[in-house]
């Protein structure tokens, strides 16, 4: 649905018209130079060949490493796939996991990927409805609610794409509750997780309890906090040990190994020697997201709840409209500003502004949907 509103803000750039980009789902900085360096001393000392289907063992480690410092989670060397991106880890997830006809819970807003590679899979989503009141986030009665003899999987986004929520360890603790004596397993997308905002301290699903060890599935990667998406490396960890093996064998048969010198410039950045650079770049996204709030604040009729992590906004225009798509096809083509509709994410009413840009084009931008919504019909 929202590819026709990408392909006209492409056409209309290319006919010279002045358009603000607000769709982007990466950071606007460069990869950081250390990272740059491990790659070329990767080239130049010619570890270019093919590695093990799920890493080298050196990169395998420094996951283990990361996992075990930060997240306080303890995994062996066997428990961790690296692949092409998290995207490939949850794709792999769910095509070694998911059968015809078994339930996926997944809570919207919600992804664009993960309806369509369940549908996929041949599984049914079972969507958990959820809306700004509530900071997009479900709670233990939804999830109770939502679970049947036939769910085999929970989707947990924190923070959340695209959103910005983050759940808190409180929160987390009561899903988990919920979770006790079922099957149901939780797919734990952290990706976001060094982007949170406001001294918030992030949790792990996983390091909740043991009993919560055993059902997430950890994916991870370095795409957005490290500005490494062009690099496409992902991980997940698994303490399932018969589902890690029938992941790794779906990889084997698909892509093999993910290019090696790339495993080789991410070693740095899960040792913590990017640090200083994850956090300079945290401190932009989060005066930006003050900015970006406070601008979106001056607008009668739109509102947003303030995220505490990612780099985007979810804006609320049902004062205007429930057609989402409509919105921003009109926003784009009357004031040249690209946004993406909520219906995309499966909540209608939103749109997406993401504010991995500079001050400049965001105050320029919000200036231009101010201008808008005051003659919007």
């Amino acid at each position: 649905m929202t590819l026709a509103i990408t392909a006209l803000a492409k056409q209309m750039k290319a006919d010279g018209r002045d358009v603000l980009s607000f769709s982007a789902g990466e950071p606007d900085f460069d990869t950081p130079q250390i990272i740059k360096n491990a790659a070329i001393r990767a080239v130049m000392d010619g570890f270019t060949k093919y590695t093990a289907v799920a890493g080298n063992p050196e990169l395998i480690k420094a996951i283990k490493v990361k996992l075990r410092k930060e997240n306080n989670l303890v995994y062996d060397m066997g428990d961790i796939i690296a692949s092409v991106g998290a995207k490939q880890s949850l794709f792999n997830l769910t095509q070694a996991l998911i059968n015809e006809g078994d339930e996926v819970i997944v809570p919207a807003p919600y992804w664009v990927t993960y309806p369509e590679i369940i549908k996929y899979a041949g599984g049914k989503i079972i969507e958990i409805s959820t809306d700004d009141s509530a900071g997009f986030k479900i709670t233990p009665e939804q999830l109770s609610d939502a679970i049947t003899n036939k769910t085999k999987l929970l989707i947990l986004n924190s923070p959340s794409n695209p959103t910005g929520s983050v759940y808190t360890k409180k929160e987390l603790e009561g899903l988990a509750e919920v979770l006790k004596g079922t099957k149901v397993l939780v797919a734990s997308d952290e990706m976001y997780e060094k982007l949170v905002y406001d001294g918030l301290k992030f949790t792990s699903t996983a390091s909740i309890s043991e009993d919560m060890y055993n059902r997430p599935i950890t994916i991870n990667g370095l795409s957005k906090s490290v500005a490494m998406t062009g690099w496409r490396f992902g991980y997940l960890a698994c303490p399932i040990r018969e589902l890690t093996a029938s992941m790794k064998k779906l990889q084997s048969q698909s892509t093999s190994n993910i290019n090696s010198i790339t495993q080789k410039a991410a070693i740095p950045a899960l040792l913590g020697e990017a640090d200083t650079d994850i956090e300079a770049m945290r401190i932009q996204f989060e005066k930006r997201r003050n900015l970006a709030v406070k601008l979106f604040g001056d607008i009668k009729g739109l509102s947003v709840i303030n995220p505490s992590g990612a780099f985007y906004l979810f804006v609320n225009i049902k004062n205007f409209t429930d057609n989402s798509l409509d919105f921003c096809k009109r926003l784009l083509e009357e004031k040249g500003v690209a946004t993406v509709p909520g219906i995309g994410f499966g909540s209608e009413g939103y749109f997406r502004f993401s504010f991995a840009t500079d001050d400049e084009s965001i105050k320029k931008g919000i200036q231009r949907i101010k201008d808008f919504v005051e003659v919007y019909e």
